[in-house]
């Protein structure tokens, strides 16, 4: 950049960087330092000054690739960050701007470099730079430090220990974003690591005493949410003049300041997003969620795993077991309160679920909440604008309601929590209604978008095992909750119809199938042969008794030869085809919940009955269904029991005649007529491996969220970069 520079581009000619990356060495006593670290501009924070940094780094991390070997400066200026840090904390007690100021620019230049070398080089390659020493003449010792592991000792050491205040803000974000850049040797992998540098100082060594308290000081970053100071306030006033920060240092040291970069803010954001308004929160953020993921090592559990799984609440004054390593405590109220605020984040959300899946302390601290619905409602407004998520927080928000559910005392105390004017639901005004109401609408609108959108089966299991848990405790549903749950039930009841229809009957040209059922036997293997154009609504019930015998083996035959009718194998068979094994799991859960509802719950849910009673005449179809027969049992008897009472009193009843007779018939219903079945529980558990998961997920956050880091996304190997 030199004292004329004013623009990133000039970095790879400025006189201080050349001769850093040159063949010449210097030595760590060398007042040269001073001057190169004099240096001042705004952060870059758009993706087109970080691209246009990452541009200029890479010319002088070239240079120095070349030189280092012989020279040792990269070590020398490991050296001079390392002997600056020991005395950070006195700094910042007695407000030594200058010394912070010059010991965040030594970082970040360290920052810049280590990140270029990480992407460009084998971990031999890096590790051979960060141990070179130089060795004086006649000296034959082949001792070597170890700097690399030094520097990450020390980061530890600084965002731990290093008070928080307006002059050491950004050398603590700093130290936070180097981490992460070490860590990230992942991104260049299309392979989850399993054996690393990560895993070599971070899990054992000088590294692992401090990874309790690494872990509760980030998570008491994300916490605060402290925002940074107002620009030039931090270490030294604005010049009136524009252009920048420039400081007014004493002569010796001003005449090696680096201009002030005038970027003009090309393809910056106008405003910054939400989970941006704290650059420390979200960075230690990024950085926890990195470590809590990284894999065992070979010999080791991930210590930062273990000290996720196992810290306790302040107000827990039991001792921990001995066995327990890494534990410390934290306040849980305040980490619920920011958990709650920040849940518009992919990152903030993942949080949740891992504390939620990993801590039981913390499970169990949030299930005993009375208000939760502070947590809840984030959660369901992520699931109500999924068209505008990406589908692995669609997942995270699911599986987090998923995991709630499995306890009762949730189940029972959403439906007693009343809400009023919920503003983001669209679909209906809704004044007042339970949060176990509104999350039932939200969970079948979630169902719906999927099946009708992104068909992803793995969606709409977790969907359906969320309100399946709950369906026993089910009470006081809203009437446009209890409508939905019907509704959505008849709509995969009429698609089924449809479905087969298209797939027995593929080639057929009557109206009716009054003919063919005289004709079918009663093995059903003249079915194949009909030439019936649609099933009839009325003939439902009767094609499903038919084929009650060789419901499975029919099913296969109508799918043989709608697929040689193709012509080739290679033909996929049509969307209502594949669909009918889906369509039939949805509706059989669907009649479980239901039925579960009214066999625990019926004196609760008039409003279920009344719109059970409201679509009857599609359910009846289905009592003789080979699949369904069994779960139909309770419902055809509850239908069959209140139309009787309703037929009784009359015609042309209100609805509020009709739910009247229905609260009296709950009373008059004997309980030992229904059926039992077993209890709907679904419990969630991580599939084999999920490292293979999450480790992409986490990486591709840090990519798109990380506070001032950019990697070219040509180098990116660990996801796709179309992907979500």
């Amino acid at each position: 950049m030199g004292s004329n520079s004013s623009r990133i581009g000039d970095l790879p000619k400025n006189e201080y960087l050349k001769k850093l990356s040159g063949a010449e060495s210097v030595s760590e006593n060398d007042p040269f330092w001073n001057q190169l670290l004099s240096f001042s501009f705004p952060a870059p924070t758009s993706s087109t000054e970080l691209k246009l940094l990452e541009e200029a780094t890479i010319s002088v991390c070239r240079s120095l690739v070349e030189n280092n070997p012989r020279t040792g400066n990269l070590g020398a200026l490991i050296k001079v960050f390392l002997s600056r840090t020991k005395e950070l904390k006195l700094s910042a007690e007695c407000q030594n701007h200058i010394f912070i100021w010059q010991t965040h620019n030594a970082l970040f230049i360290i920052c810049c470099l280590l990140k270029v070398f990480i992407c460009q080089m084998s971990e031999e390659e890096l590790q051979l730079h960060f141990t070179y020493e130089e060795k004086s003449p006649g000296n034959y010792s082949s001792d070597s430090e170890d700097l690399l592991e030094e520097l990450l000792c020390c980061l530890m050491q600084l965002i731990t220990d290093i008070p928080l205040l307006d002059i050491t803000y950004e050398i603590s974000v700093e130290a936070i974003s180097t981490m992460v850049v070490f860590l990230s040797c992942q991104l260049f992998h299309k392979e989850v690591l399993r054996q690393s540098i990560s895993h070599k100082y971070l899990m054992r060594g000088p590294c692992l005493p401090y990874t309790s308290k690494l872990v509760k000081t980030l998570l008491y970053n994300f916490i605060r949410q402290e925002k940074p100071p107002p620009p030039g306030t931090h270490v030294f006033p604005q010049q009136s003049d524009g252009g920048g920060l420039l400081y007014g240092l004493a002569s010796g040291v001003a005449t090696g300041l680096w201009t002030v970069f005038t970027l003009g803010g090309v393809g910056s954001k106008a405003t910054a997003s939400p989970e941006l308004s704290s650059p420390l929160a979200n960075q230690s953020l990024l950085l926890l969620l990195v470590l809590a993921n990284l894999t065992d090592a070979s010999d080791a559990p991930n210590p930062y795993r273990q000290a996720i799984m196992s810290f306790k609440n302040t107000q827990d004054s039991s001792p921990f077991p001995s066995s327990i390593p890494h534990a410390f405590q934290i306040n849980f109220n305040s980490l619920y309160t920011a958990l709650c605020e920040q849940q518009t984040s992919d990152q903030a959300t993942l949080l949740l679920y891992t504390l939620l899946h990993q801590n039981s302390n913390i499970r169990t601290y949030m299930l005993a909440r009375t208000d939760m619905e502070n947590l809840v409602l984030p959660i369901l407004e992520i699931l109500y604008h999924v068209e505008e998520r990406n589908s692995h927080h669609v997942y995270m928000a699911l599986i987090i309601l998923l995991i709630l559910t499995e306890d009762d005392g949730f189940n029972r105390s959403i439906h007693e929590v009343i809400l009023k004017n919920i503003t983001w639901y669209s679909e209906r005004v809704l004044t007042e209604i339970s949060l176990g109401s509104l999350l039932i609408l939200v969970v079948i609108r979630t169902i719906q978008y999927n099946m009708t959108r992104t068909r992803d089966k793995y969606l709409h299991t977790n969907c359906l095992a969320a309100l399946a848990n709950m369906s026993a405790q089910f009470r006081s549903l809203h009437q446009y909750a209890a409508q939905r749950i019907i509704s959505y039930t008849c709509r995969h009841l009429r698609r089924y119809v449809y479905v087969l229809d298209k797939l027995y009957f593929p080639h057929s040209h009557c109206s009716t199938l009054q003919h063919c059922f005289s004709t079918l036997s009663d093995n059903g293997e003249e079915l194949l042969s009909l030439t019936c154009s649609h099933i009839l609504r009325s003939y439902a019930s009767s094609l499903f008794s038919l084929l009650s015998k060789k419901h499975n083996k029919v099913l296969e035959q109508a799918t043989q030869s709608l697929r040689g009718s193709l012509s080739s194998n290679d033909v996929p068979l049509p969307d209502y085809a594949q669909d009918l094994n889906v369509i039939e799991e949805v509706i059989r859960m669907m009649l479980e919940i239901i039925n579960s509802c009214l066999t625990n719950s019926l004196h609760h849910n008039p409003n279920l009955v009344y719109a059970l009673l409201y679509k009857r005449d599609l359910f009846e179809q289905f009592r003789t269904h080979p699949s369904f027969q069994d779960i139909m049992q309770n419902i055809d008897l509850v239908i069959t029991f209140f139309s009787s009472r309703l037929l009784q009193a009359g015609a042309e009843l209100s609805v509020e005649r009709v739910l009247e007779i229905i609260k009296q018939g709950v009373i008059a219903l004997p309980k030992d007529r229904l059926k039992k079945f077993p209890e709907l529980k679904f419990k969630y558990v991580e599939e084999e491996q999920p490292e293979e998961f999450f480790i992409p997920y986490v990486w591709s956050l840090v990519y798109n969220s990380a506070v001032g880091l950019y990697w070219n996304p040509q180098d990116i190997q660990l996801f796709t970069m179309d992907s979500d």
